[in-house]
């Protein structure tokens, strides 16, 4: 991975993680972050009004909390503060209930399939793992990350990881053999 052309020389030297952090490297780091944080809003709210709500909370908050960062991780730093911002607005939910009215689940989740019945029932499983699985399974499955980057990002121990994806894994070939979607293989 080439490094971010809006990053200082001095960051570029490292990666981009260094302790102080220009507003604009700093702004340029969160618009990098940007599709990755919508991806994962997508899958913590499977709503696209939610998600954009959550982003925007995320990002705002990201930029008013920006003396708090300490040059560690950015990555897992967003992260960290849009999955703190879910648990907060869903336990503030369960308190507070309310009817919703949004009808949009997760339809345009990054999946293709040549036949949109698949792809629909694809999606509606994966809709209806729990959070804490569908997580999971998108940070490492979609996203790419490591077990122990998701473990950091999310603040849980690298074996609650490997449990949760390996229970997702497992509940989502379940619901798809339900919903009768045959996996295919590629030739080897």
């Amino acid at each position: 991975m080439s490094p971010s052309p809006d990053l200082p020389n001095s960051e570029r030297a490292t990666g981009g993680e260094t302790e102080d952090v220009a507003p604009v490297a700093f702004e340029a780091r969160i618009l990098a972050l940007l599709p990755q944080l919508r991806r994962y809003s997508r899958s913590l709210t499977r709503s696209d009004t939610e998600s954009e709500d959550l982003l925007q909370d995320c990002v705002e908050k990201a930029l008013v909390s920006r003396s708090q960062w300490r040059g560690t991780n950015f990555k897992a730093w967003a992260y960290r503060i849009m999955t703190n911002l879910h648990l907060n607005a869903h336990r503030f939910r369960i308190r507070h209930p309310s009817v919703t009215t949004d009808g949009s689940e997760i339809e345009d989740l990054v999946m293709t399939s040549a036949d949109p019945l698949e792809s629909r029932k694809l999606m509606q499983s994966l809709a209806s793992l729990p959070a804490e699985f569908r997580v999971v399974l998108t940070l490492v499955v979609v996203e790419g990350y490591t077990y122990q980057e998701v473990a950091d990002m999310l603040d849980i121990p690298i074996g609650t990881v490997m449990s949760r994806l390996s229970r997702a894994r497992h509940a989502l070939r379940e619901k798809m053999r339900e919903a009768k979607i045959i996996p295919l293989r590629r030739p080897r």
